[in-house]
C-alpha cells in the first residue's frame, strides 16, 4: 500500500523518469527553485531552498513504500523532508516530502559549474507536458541561477534519463535560456 507521495520540482515532474502511480499536479508554498554549485560534480544541481514568498509548480507522486528505498538513493545528493503547504486535487491530505540540497550538506564549488542541458531538457519536457508553455515561463522565473554557464551534452547526454527534445522543446529551452540571460553555450569535449 502506498502512504507518501513525493513533491516533484525538477527532472520528477516528466513522468517518463519514473513510474509512480497518481502522479497529478501540485504547487508548494514556501520554497523556491535555485541552481547550486557543488565541490566534485560536473554540473549545477537544481534544489529549491525556504522563501516564504515563493510558490512553485511541480507534482505529486504516490511513491509506493516498496520504492522509497530506490528513489532516496536516486535524490543521494538531497535530504528528504516533509513538505507542507502543499496544493493539489487528491480527496484527503496524504505525506508529502521533499528532496532538497540545503547549505551544510555540502561543500561549494570554488566556480560556478555548468547547467546541464540534458537534465534542463528533461525537466522542461515534464513542465510542457503538465503546464504547457506558460508554466516552463514559470519554471524558469521561478528559478534562480541563470546566470550559470549551460553545457550543450546533447550529442554525448550526462544526465542518464536523457530523452532527445523535439524542436518545439529545443527552441523553448533555447529561448528561455536567452531571455533570462543564460551565458553562451560550452560544448562537451
Amino acid at each position: 500500500m502506498t502512504h507518501a507521495y513525493v513533491f516533484g520540482y525538477g527532472s520528477l515532474v516528466n513522468r517518463h523518469t519514473h513510474g509512480y502511480r497518481d502522479a497529478r499536479k501540485a504547487r508548494i508554498s514556501g520554497w523556491r527553485r535555485t541552481w547550486r554549485h557543488l565541490e566534485g560534480r560536473a554540473g549545477a544541481l537544481l534544489t529549491v531552498i525556504e522563501d516564504r514568498q515563493s510558490r512553485i509548480d511541480g507534482v505529486i507522486a504516490a511513491v509506493p513504500d516498496t520504492e522509497w528505498a530506490a528513489l532516496d538513493l536516486r535524490e543521494k545528493s538531497y535530504l528528504k523532508a516533509r513538505a507542507g503547504n502543499v496544493e493539489h486535487t487528491l480527496p484527503r491530505n496524504p505525506e508529502v516530502h521533499i528532496y532538497h540540497a540545503p547549505d551544510w550538506m555540502h561543500r561549494p564549488a570554488q566556480s560556478t559549474t555548468p547547467i546541464v542541458l540534458s537534465y534542463l531538457d528533461v525537466v522542461v519536457q515534464g513542465y510542457l507536458a503538465e503546464f504547457g508553455e506558460a508554466g516552463v515561463t514559470q519554471f524558469f522565473e521561478t528559478t534562480d541561477g541563470w546566470d550559470a554557464p549551460v553545457l550543450n551534452d546533447r550529442d554525448a547526454p550526462i544526465y542518464g534519463r536523457h530523452r532527445p527534445p523535439n524542436a518545439k522543446e529545443r527552441r523553448l529551452v533555447g529561448d528561455h535560456l536567452s531571455a533570462f540571460g543564460a551565458r553562451n553555450e560550452i560544448r562537451r569535449s
